[in-house]
């Protein structure tokens, strides 16, 4: 890359021109500001204190010196104590022509180095996909697009929490209150079915909760004083003892469960390439604890219940194992990690999960690496901010959670009514006007979600994010359409143009050199997006892409009103904006329409 090479020579040039060797990180290059002249400038004041000139002046001479050695630069001009540097049109022309057919241009393809391993998802099998999934998932999927894009073999799990207390609990209140209900007599996808049986257990808890409150028991006490806790309880150790009854009750609800994950993944759009079961790992992760206690990293306490001492580590004791022997979450987490290593002997693993759950894999690492697993250093924990409503957080137990499948729903009645009132359904027929508004919703969803760095809460709004204006995904999927429309003009594919492009004739609008410019920077995009797992970098990539091609598509006649040979440009400029919008968009798990 270009910004390598004027990174390389100033390095060069302050040797040359002041006999010091300077570290690389003191090479600060960036794009210029729009307000000043130049493609890219450079940050001068960490060099003047070895020049021991003032910036403007040490700014004048480094700029000399690049110019009188690197040849794709055109003109240097200081602005205080930054270096604006501008290179010939030529470059990238060049650039342009080089790579006008490269339809995998930015995308590393040869795999290379140990597999990353990610987890996203990870759903309880007591109820339907939610909100916070949906963010989950999208991150989750984003994030191995992009790791693909740069090169690494990316291995997609889902991890199905389909065991524990809050699974007893949906299978209890659905043998004491279900009446045989099954999701084809009840008409209800088999999550949502058994979500309203987790939802009513603890509404009955409740109930039971205040009525030993109201008999004289602390609130502690009465959560697990009450009957029906002490039965979900009971059913667990029976399900761990391998009671056929509980066991054929567990396997039917959790096939009603699958069923249902399955239909929202594939609206949403996102795969795997191994499902895991935590019923299928906790053995292990017992066995785990069996070792612990042999080596004396663990230890019992009087009631029997596993321990671990985290205090020397800046943290706490934490449970392994209960007293009558269950295990708890970070029991099955450590049989998982051990499985996962085993079978794919991966460079990383990667854990999509909230940041609630910090203190969780912080544990996970330091109980690994006290039994002696070296590659726990390996484990990474892609922590993201909650997905908060106007009303407040969800809470499941509660029926306060906004249920994915519904979400979706109202994306695309939303989308509709959208599409519908600005007059872009033109010529379609009901097939596709079906397919245009679910490519309109998940653009929005997605983009909407993905946009905003993983770290951050997101305040989530459907309408806002079905806009065709500003920085949205169906702004981005408009772009695409409009370039579309183009060739459908022009009356001839766009790899019929690239015989009639004569690069002699080519005069770059300042605009025209910006879209250049940015198709230019799209590898860059993907590497930084790889190294910060951020696919927000690529949302703001394509967003910026997209915003310009408008401008120019706004100002600039395209086909009429210009010579055959600038429209020759013109067109084929705009097919490999559209491409590299395609690619874009495609690393965030969106399709873009080829018309709108």
């Amino acid at each position: 890359m270009i910004a390598d090479k004027l990174a390389e020579f100033t390095l060069k040039a302050v040797h040359d021109l002041y006999g010091q060797a300077i570290p690389n990180e003191l090479i600060q290059i960036e794009k210029t500001n729009r307000e000043f002249t130049g493609d890219y400038t450079l940050v001068v004041f960490p060099m003047s204190r070895f020049s021991k000139k003032s910036p403007a002046d040490t700014a004048h001479e480094i700029g000399a010196y690049l110019e009188k050695n690197i040849s794709e630069l055109s003109k240097t001009e200081v602005i205080k104590g930054f270096l604006n540097i501008t290179l010939h049109d030529n470059f990238w022309v060049n650039f342009f022509i080089e790579n006008l057919n490269n339809e995998n241009f930015g995308i590393n393809q040869k795999a290379t180095g140990k597999p990353v391993v990610i987890e996203y998802s990870s759903p309880n099998t007591n109820k339907p996909l939610h909100l916070g999934h949906i963010r989950n998932n999208l991150l989750g999927f984003s994030l191995a697009q992009i790791l693909k894009a740069n090169g690494h073999h990316v291995v997609k799990i889902n991890l199905v929490n389909d065991r524990g207390i809050h699974i007893c609990k949906s299978m209890l209140a659905w043998i004491k209150w279900g009446n045989e209900a099954t999701p084809e007599s009840t008409g209800l996808k088999g999550d949502h079915l058994i979500g309203k049986y987790y939802v009513l257990f603890d509404k009955k808890h409740k109930e039971q909760i205040a009525e030993f409150v109201h008999r004289g028991y602390t609130e502690d006490d009465a959560f697990e004083q009450a009957p029906i806790m002490k039965e979900a309880k009971e059913m667990l150790k029976k399900w761990e003892a391998g009671d056929e009854e509980v066991l054929s009750i567990w396997k039917l609800m959790n096939n009603w469960a699958y069923d249902g994950f399955d239909q929202t993944y594939k609206r949403l759009g996102v795969d795997f390439d191994y499902i895991n079961y935590e019923s299928k790992t906790y053995l292990d992760g017992k066995k785990m604890v069996e070792e612990g206690l042999r080596k004396e990293v663990f230890y019992k306490r009087e009631d029997n219940s596993v321990w671990v001492d985290l205090r020397d580590e800046g943290l706490d004791e934490k449970l392994l194992l209960r007293g009558d022997g269950t295990s708890v979450y970070i029991t099955q987490d450590l049989g998982t990690a051990q499985r996962r290593h085993d079978q794919f002997n991966p460079g990383q693993m990667l854990y999509v999960v909230g940041n609630e759950q910090i203190y969780h894999f912080d544990v996970l690492k330091k109980i690994l690496k006290k039994l002696g697993r070296d590659w726990s250093k390996n484990i990474y924990h892609l922590s993201y901010g909650m997905v908060e409503l106007p009303h407040g957080r969800m809470k499941s137990r509660e029926g306060t959670v906004v249920d994915a499948d519904d979400l979706m729903d109202e994306m695309y009645e939303t989308a509709q009514k959208t599409t519908e009132e600005l007059g872009k359904t033109t010529d379609f027929n009901e097939q596709q006007l079906h397919e245009l508004y679910h490519l309109v919703s998940m653009g929005a969803l997605k983009y909407f979600i993905l946009r905003v760095d993983p770290k951050k809460n997101i305040l989530f709004n459907p309408e806002e994010s079905i806009d065709f204006n500003g920085n949205t995904g169906p702004f981005i999927q408009y772009t695409y359409a409009r370039i579309q429309s183009i060739f459908r003009k022009a009356e001839k594919s766009p790899e019929e143009y690239i015989p009639l492009l004569d690069s002699t004739k080519i005069e770059l609008s300042p605009v025209e050199k910006e879209i250049i410019r940015i198709i230019y920077e799209f590898p860059l995009a993907i590497h930084a997006a790889g190294e910060n797992y951020s696919p927000a970098t690529i949302a703001n990539y394509a967003y910026e892409l997209a915003k310009t091609y408008n401008h120019y598509y706004q100002d600039t006649p395209i086909l009429k009103r210009v010579e055959q040979d600038t429209a020759n440009f013109r067109v084929l400029l705009s097919w490999f904006t559209g491409r590299i919008i395609k690619l874009s968009m495609s690393l965030l798990g969106v399709a873009v329409p080829e018309k709108m």
